[in-house]
């Protein structure tokens, strides 16, 4: 198959009603793999898909109004995410949040709370469990290796909001990989609000454009 490379795609024709398929570059998805596009379409028809499709697109129209004949943005993610539950009558929401980030996840479900949200919330070190508990071995923890050190425990997380039956959750903050193992075990759609980034103050994009970063990455 050939590989797709989007990312590196100048002309972007899928923004586009009409096109000539032999624009199209040879990487692209709508050349190589128009059976997968088209068999995926129908998806959209199933009642919770749609519905959560609709309302995303919906609040997408929201995030924009014009002021003085210019389109702006003026909603932040926190907002959209307030919004979407609404529209979408979630009930409980769910807030996963690393320990690292407890004052930033506070704040997170008080405006949450302040939409007149129903919000769970629950701590990445949630039951206690030693790292070797999990398959660690003691040499990779952070701290003194023969002393107890709490595990990050994103399925546990995901269960305890399972349990709680939240509409849908929110990642604040949780590691790389432990966010995949939180939505994989999640029984509900998952939205992330905050990404966990140590080096840029959980700002991502920074490594991208700041020259100092770029030995790091």
């Amino acid at each position: 198959m050939v590989r797709l490379e989007c990312a590196k795609c100048e002309v972007k024709l899928c923004r586009t009603e009409r096109f000539e398929r032999n624009l199209l570059p040879q990487f692209c998805p709508m050349r190589n793999l128009e059976d997968t596009i088209q068999s995926a379409l129908p998806r959209y028809e199933r009642a919770d898909l749609r519905e959560l499709y609709v309302a995303a697109t919906i609040g997408e129209k929201e995030a924009y109004e014009k002021i003085k004949g210019v389109t702006v943005a003026v909603r932040p993610r926190i907002r959209e995410i307030a919004e979407l539950a609404k529209r979408m009558k979630s009930g409980i929401i769910g807030v996963a949040f690393c320990v690292g980030l407890s004052d930033e996840a506070e704040k997170v479900v008080e405006i949450l709370e302040g939409h007149g949200l129903e919000v769970c919330s629950v701590c990445c070190k949630c039951g206690a469990v030693d790292k070797t508990i999990l398959g660690v071995s003691k040499e990779h923890k952070i701290s003194d290796p023969d002393k107890f050190e709490a595990a990050c425990n994103p399925i546990v997380q995901a269960e305890v909001l399972n349990a709680a039956k939240t509409g849908f959750n929110v990642i604040v903050g949780l590691c790389v990989g432990h966010d995949m193992l939180f939505t994989m075990a999640s029984k509900v759609p998952v939205t992330t609000l905050i990404v966990k980034d140590r080096v840029t103050g959980h700002n991502p994009l920074a490594s991208l454009y700041v020259r100092y970063h770029r030995g790091l990455v």
